[in-house]
């Protein structure tokens, strides 16, 4: 009897993923119950997607490289630019309410694209309306088993080297081995292991840390993208301001009512979010302040437009209608991950990565706005496409009882003091003191607590900080501000983390 396929995390990607590999069977574990704790919920902007008249896929490829700072692939650009469009016309067959006009679709535009082609739901609603879609798909499915909850803490070794599945842990504690041909990461990004994030606060780069136990490569961990406009009020995660509030004319201002972003970039507040977010990271480090002003571009029609971000700021006791609102950097979405093909497929015989978990090369040094939900859509499609014609492994595990590496878990207090160095030392700017204190205290922090998988991807992301002496897209490094000539993926082992990681080891292979 063939196996069901194993997908891990419940967001966009992971459930896009099991309602298109029917009618093969799916074993789903959601990590937290469905619907809950998966970043896809909280995205606000859309879905990028060349649906307009006057856009073309090539288009959105041309945008996406041009935002990734030399380090995007083309290939995987344009394997997004030509199967987003599909996915949404998917979605919304399926019951996803995007906005339209008439028969056209309702299309905003964000920074660094060049039409409008961002598919939206009620202005900032996209990511919670597109789950809700999908969640009640997946629920009446009969070919996805949902094992609500269950956490993967371990992925499993073959006898060959490769994935044979994973060990999960119920809500109640029990712990259960769950043997796959074919297991597939779509546990999202990293944000959490930063105090200022957007993200939720479980989001701690855990499929870095197991994919590498079994050896995966992982690609471009330094590469952590700042929102320029999360709700600077103290809260933790911090609401995003979505960037359609930009796309939708409101400005940038100082505490004086200066338009400080004109000076910066020709496109404005329409600018790469690299170059945004740095600019208001400035600002406010200067004690000039740094205000989203939406008062005349959105002004009484801001509950209607964008009820998440209204919402937001009314529990943060500001009235965006009648006043500004202050905004700063904070971590948003992981460039960098587990490394893998256009289809998901890693290095490792089994295992496959989706989503923002997964790099493919697409997002480069810097992603281009709305891309992500769009590839966790067109990443879901194609690793169906290619398990629904791949035949059955068998894989066996390495031993009877499996031999999975548990990690231990992080207490509440370390992680806090870890997420604390890691906005202090590796965020919007950064400096080689600043990432070498920060390595050491993840290493005594290993030799406290053991290789939690938030040390383990708080130490990929950090090595590959370091070893990157130039600044290009979301890593900016003071002491080192020039970008080089010629752009180099980071590639990392496990093995490797145990060694230098001087420029040699870390980076060995330009970006095609």
């Amino acid at each position: 009897m063939t196996r069901p396929v194993l997908i891990i995390g419940a967001g966009i990607a992971g459930l896009w993923a099991a309602l298109k590999l029917a009618p093969r069977r799916v074993i789903l574990l959601t990590g937290s119950p469905l619907g809950e704790g998966a970043a896809s919920g909280w995205a606000q902007g859309g879905v990028s997607a060349a649906l307009a008249g006057d856009d073309t896929p090539a288009l959105h490829a041309r945008d996406t490289i041009e935002a990734g700072a030399g380090l995007v692939d083309a290939e995987a650009a344009e394997a997004l630019a030509s199967g987003a469009a599909q996915e949404v016309r998917d979605l919304a067959a399926l019951g996803a309410p995007f906005e339209r006009e008439g028969e056209a679709w309702s299309l905003s535009r964000e920074a660094a694209h060049s039409r409008h082609r961002v598919a939206r739901v009620t202005g900032d609603g996209a990511g919670a309306a597109i789950m809700q879609t999908l969640i009640a798909a997946v629920r009446v499915a009969d070919h996805v088993e949902i094992r609500d909850g269950w956490a993967a803490t371990a992925l499993i070794p073959d006898a060959e080297g490769g994935c044979a599945g994973a060990v999960a842990r119920s809500p109640t504690g029990e712990t259960l081995q769950i043997l796959a041909d074919e297991a597939v990461l779509a546990m999202g990004g990293a944000g959490g292991l930063f105090a200022l994030t957007t993200t939720p606060a479980g989001a701690q780069g855990q499929a870095m840390a197991m994919a590498a136990r079994l050896g995966a490569i992982i690609q471009d961990p330094e590469f952590i993208q700042f929102h320029p406009t999360a709700l600077n009020a103290g809260l933790d995660p911090a609401p995003l301001c979505t960037e359609a509030l930009r796309g939708d004319g409101a400005t940038l201002t100082d505490r004086s009512g200066h338009r400080f972003m004109k000076a910066i970039h020709t496109d404005a507040e329409l600018a790469p979010r690299d170059v945004v977010a740095r600019a208001v990271h400035r600002q406010n480090a200067a004690g000039k302040g740094a205000s989203l002003d939406c008062r005349a571009a959105i002004g009484e029609a801001f509950p209607r437009r964008f009820p998440a971000v209204f919402a937001a700021c009314r529990q943060a006791g500001i009235d965006p209608r009648i006043e500004p609102v202050p905004v700063a950097p904070t971590a948003h979405y992981h460039m960098g991950g587990v490394a893998t093909d256009i289809d998901g497929r890693t290095s490792i015989a089994g295992l496959w990565a989706i989503g923002e978990c997964a790099s493919t090369g697409l997002h480069g040094a810097n992603r281009l706005a709305s891309n992500s939900l769009a590839e966790g859509l067109v990443s879901a499609a194609r690793v169906a496409r290619v398990l629904t014609d791949t035949p059955d492994r068998s894989a066996a595990p390495a031993s009877a009882a499996g031999t999975a590496q548990i990690p231990p878990a992080l207490p509440p207090l370390a992680l806090t003091r870890l997420r604390q160095a890691m906005s202090r030392h590796c965020g919007v700017e950064r400096t080689g003191a600043g990432l070498a204190e920060l390595s050491a205290l993840i290493e005594a922090m290993i030799e406290r607590h053991g290789e939690a998988d938030a040390l383990i991807a708080a130490r990929f992301i950090t090595a590959g900080a370091i070893a990157r002496t130039e600044s290009r897209g979301g890593h900016f490094r003071t002491d080192f501000p020039q970008t080089n000539a010629v752009a180099r993926h980071t590639r990392l082992s496990l093995a490797d983390l145990t060694r230098s990681t001087g420029p040699a080891l870390a980076h060995t292979a330009p970006a095609e």
